[in-house]
C-alpha cells in the first residue's frame, strides 16, 4: 500500500507521461469548437464505458471484448455534436495514408482500415459561427489535430473543450498523470462540457480538491467542500437533453486485455463523480475510454493491479476535470464567466 501512496504526477502532468502516447489538438476560434486526438505509437487495446443519458459515439461497439478488433489506432474527442464525429474521418484518412490500421486483406492496392473510436460533446449553441452549410470543419480539424500530435499540449480553452461550458463556468480540456512508486504510468485527458458544477456551492473550491497534487488547480484545499441536497451551485440553469457531455480517455502503460481495460474505464468514471455534481444525468452524454500502450507487463497479481490502475485513473481524471476549468479562458471578445472570476467574489 505504501507504493500507492507514493504515486506522483509525471514530468508533464499530462496523459503523454504514459509512454507510447501523443496528443494533438486543433480548434476553430470563429466556430468556437475543437478536436483532441489521442494517438498511440502502435495499435493499442482500448475499452469504453458510457454513463450519460445522451451520448454521441463512433465505433464503440468494436471495443466490446467479444468482438473481433482488439486494438485501435487513435481516439478522437470532438466538439460539434453529431457533426463532430466527422473529425475521425480526417484522422482515418491521414492514418490510412501512413499505412496504419487494421489489415483485413494484406495485399498491394488494398488500404488498411484505421479503427478510430470517437465521442462528441455539444457546443452548437455557444455563439460561434455555425453557418457551415454542407462543409462542417470537423474533418479538417481532425486532420490538423492528428498531424500536430506530440508530447506537449495546452489545457483550458483548446482542443475538444474549446467550445465547452462546465456548468455555468467556461469549460475546457484538461489532463493529469500519476506515476506509481513501482513505475506504473496512468494519465487522463478530458473535455468538460458538463451540466453539473465542478465547484462546491457558495465558493470556488473544486470538488476534486481532495485529489489535488501540489497547486495544480489553485491549491485551495478541501475546506470549502459542502453542499445541501438539491443545491447544485453553478450547474447549468437550463439543461437540455444531449447538450451536456464530459468525454475522456484514461491510459496506462501496463498491458491489458480488452476486458481488463473495460474494468479500468468503469472505475475511471468515478473520477467524474468526484469532480462534477451532478453527473451522468439524462442531459449528459458522458463517455470514458481506457487505453493500454502495453509498454510494461501486467504484474503477477493481475486483479490487484487492475484495481490499482483503475483507482489511479479515477484520481487522475478527477484532477484533469479541475485542471480543465482552472486553465479555461473566455473566448476572444466575450465575458463568459470563468473559474478565475470567482477569485474576486
Amino acid at each position: 500500500m505504501s507504493e500507492i501512496a507514493a504515486a506522483a504526477p509525471g514530468s508533464r502532468n499530462l496523459i503523454t507521461d504514459v509512454p507510447g502516447l501523443k496528443v494533438g489538438q486543433a480548434h476553430d476560434a470563429a466556430v468556437r469548437t475543437g478536436v483532441s486526438v489521442i494517438l498511440p505509437d502502435d495499435r493499442a487495446v482500448t475499452a469504453c464505458d458510457v454513463r450519460g443519458g445522451g451520448p454521441g459515439t463512433r465505433e464503440t461497439d468494436a471495443l466490446k471484448p467479444e468482438n473481433l478488433v482488439e486494438a485501435v489506432d487513435a481516439i478522437v474527442l470532438s466538439g460539434g455534436s453529431v457533426y463532430g464525429l466527422a473529425a475521425a474521418d480526417g484522422v482515418a484518412a491521414w492514418l490510412g495514408a501512413q499505412g496504419r490500421g487494421y489489415g483485413l486483406v494484406v495485399q498491394p492496392g488494398v488500404p488498411k482500415s484505421p479503427v478510430i473510436p470517437a465521442a462528441i460533446l455539444y457546443d452548437l449553441a455557444n455563439g460561434g459561427d455555425k453557418a457551415w452549410g454542407e462543409d462542417p470543419p470537423y474533418r479538417r480539424l481532425g486532420r490538423e489535430a492528428v498531424v500536430s500530435a506530440g508530447l506537449d499540449f495546452e489545457l483550458g480553452t483548446t482542443g475538444a473543450g474549446y467550445g465547452a461550458m462546465a456548468g455555468s463556468l467556461k469549460g475546457g480540456t484538461g489532463s493529469a498523470s500519476l506515476i506509481s512508486a513501482d513505475g506504473i504510468a496512468v494519465g487522463a485527458l478530458v473535455a468538460v462540457n458538463s451540466f453539473g458544477s465542478v465547484v462546491a456551492p457558495g465558493g470556488r473550491t473544486f470538488w476534486a480538491a481532495p485529489y489535488e497534487m501540489g497547486d495544480e488547480f489553485g491549491g485551495l484545499g478541501p475546506a470549502g467542500l459542502r453542499a445541501a441536497p438539491d443545491d447544485w451551485g453553478l450547474a447549468k440553469a437550463d439543461p437540455r437533453a444531449r447538450m451536456n457531455t464530459t468525454i475522456a480517455c484514461v491510459a496506462t502503460d501496463v498491458a491489458l486485455t480488452p476486458a481488463q481495460a473495460k474494468r479500468v474505464a468503469v472505475m475511471a468514471q468515478d473520477g467524474l463523480a468526484r469532480a462534477i455534481r451532478p453527473i451522468h444525468a439524462p442531459f449528459d452524454g458522458d463517455v470514458v475510454f481506457a487505453l493500454s500502450t502495453a509498454c510494461r507487463p501486467l504484474p503477477q497479481d493481475a486483479d490487484f493491479a487492475i484495481a490499482r490502475i483503475g483507482a489511479l485513473a479515477a484520481d487522475a481524471l478527477a484532477r484533469a476535470v479541475a485542471r480543465a476549468v482552472y486553465a479555461a479562458t473566455p473566448w476572444l471578445g466575450t465575458d463568459v464567466p470563468t473559474w478565475r472570476d470567482l477569485l474576486s467574489k
